[in-house]
């Protein structure tokens, strides 16, 4: 019998990928520890060249690995994201890794193979690669979460994020074993075609699909699956913080987005009602509890959570302009997401980092273009006109609204006016306060670079949004048309 090799050109970017990551980690491990910014610069090209590989891909649907990977239009969208924040991630590390003396070659090498997990995610086209992938990315977040072995809180928050993304796995494993086992099978295709031929819905699967959404709603941190995000988020590496807020967010939304939508498309009906509980209950924990926090990273925390259940209104209507809202809400969601994050590492004074909400205060007197770059990605994400927050918004409620879904549409602009509240109250403090510490300068390994290219695409989106519209148009399309 001749051995039948796969088709590995739909998978090139993730075997690039895989193959850099093994390549720096003995460039790392020969070199020593005094060669940690060079790997840092390589790892960077290597996430851009995956993501022009990935973009270099044709149109259409390519199944290869015996129908275990998928690689479509969605795919590509998808991971241009991921592989553009996390190399966005790995520069927001480089200075602060180095004051901090926690600058290990070992740590843009982990950002990689996580990256290299999300690709494998993005692609998962069966429950047992969805679960390779997935695994992948999660073994490598916990190791950086708890990167900082000198700081309690930084192993804290590894711990955390490791017991209870263990049991966060546990259920979708349990829950995917039940889809096999009542299904017969593993493969996204197969179970589509099943339902697509009108097969009985027996309560078995529906509990495995349940199990399954719980399990990846962890990921995405949606509530009431969101307690370990302002821990892990407040505990670890704030570059760390800002890579767990982007790229593992971006995967775990595709993900879902893909299960949802091609194994279980003919079962709107069992799971709408699961999706529609999670983005109210995300959209309002995160809205509520955000007043309350005085950490400026557990606010973030609480507003990702808040942005997920955004992202969840979209998906919930299962129709192709609510995915297409889905992914360019996350598309700006990271714009921003990075850039605030990149304020934040920013503050610091006489070297110390500034993590409270109060230290903001006067910030527009001692660092007016710092206070200016905050207050837009303040405004974006409060989701005023004509930032980029407030088109993400507005494709997600149309959507809604199209679909029908009244209830969603309303709690989320409801919500929305909650959570402009503590986003206008940082630009308030920032302008209106007396300064309390004077903020030290910027440092130049790169930041002002993303603190500039995030803000101005924050604020100048609606000039030129041609191009991610139609990219996530055209990637909701190809979801749709598989």
């Amino acid at each position: 019998m001749t051995a039948v090799f796969p088709d590995i050109w739909p998978a090139l970017p993730e075997i690039f990928l895989a193959l850099s990551g093994v390549a720096l980690l003995m460039l790392g491990v020969f070199r020593g520890d005094g060669f940690t910014r060079p790997v840092s610069y390589l790892s960077i090209v290597c996430m851009l060249l995956a993501a022009i590989l990935a973009m270099g891909y044709g149109s259409g649907r390519v199944v290869t690995f015996n129908g275990m990977f998928v690689m479509d239009a969605f795919g590509v969208f998808m991971k241009v994201l991921v592989l553009v924040s996390a190399a966005f991630a790995v520069i927001l590390g480089l200075g602060f890794n180095e004051r901090e003396q926690m600058a290990r070659f070992e740590f843009p090498v982990l950002m990689i193979f996580a990256t290299l997990g999300m690709l494998m995610m993005i692609s998962a086209n069966d429950f047992i690669s969805l679960y390779v992938g997935l695994e992948t990315q999660s073994l490598a977040l916990y190791v950086i979460a708890a990167f900082r072995r000198d700081s309690a809180k930084s192993s804290e928050a590894g711990l955390k994020y490791f017991v209870l993304g263990s049991l966060s796995s546990g259920m979708l494993l349990y829950g995917a074993s039940l889809v096999y086992g009542f299904a017969g099978t593993t493969s996204f295709d197969k179970v589509a075609a099943l339902f697509a031929g009108g097969a009985h819905v027996s309560p078995g699967l529906v509990i495995g699909l349940v199990f399954v959404m719980a399990g990846l709603a962890f990921k995405v941190s949606a509530a009431p699956f969101h307690m370990w995000t302002p821990d892990v988020y407040e505990g670890a590496p704030t570059p760390v913080t800002a890579f767990f807020a982007a790229a593992p967010k971006v995967a775990a939304i595709a993900l879902l987005t893909r299960v949802v939508m091609e194994p279980f498309g003919h079962l709107a009906a069992q799971w709408h009602q699961v999706l529609v509980a999670t983005a109210i209950l995300s959209m309002v924990i995160g809205s509520f509890v955000a007043i309350m926090q005085t950490n400026i990273k557990r606010l973030m925390a609480y507003s990702s959570i808040g942005h997920v259940g955004y992202a969840l209104v979209g998906l919930t209507t299962g129709t192709q302009d609510g995915v297409r809202g889905v992914l360019i809400y996350m598309a700006l969601y990271i714009a921003m997401n990075i850039g605030a994050f990149a304020v934040i590492l920013s503050m610091k004074a006489k070297g110390q980092m500034l993590e409270e909400i109060k230290d903001f205060s006067g910030l527009s007197k001692t660092n007016p273009m710092l206070a200016a770059t905050m207050a837009i990605f303040m405004f974006s994400m409060a989701g005023i006109p004509p930032m980029a927050g407030f088109f993400g918004k507005l494709y997600v409620f149309l959507a809604a609204v199209a679909a029908q879904e009244y209830t969603l549409a309303v709690i989320g602009v409801l919500t929305s006016v909650v959570g402009a509240f503590y986003y206008l109250r940082i630009i308030k403090i920032m302008y209106f306060d007396e300064p309390a510490v004077v903020v030290d300068k910027v440092d130049d390994d790169g930041m002002t670079g993303v603190l500039v290219l995030t803000s101005l695409f924050t604020l100048l989106f609606f000039v030129a949004p041609a191009p991610i519209l139609n990219g996530a148009a055209a990637a909701a399309a190809a979801l749709f048309a598989g």
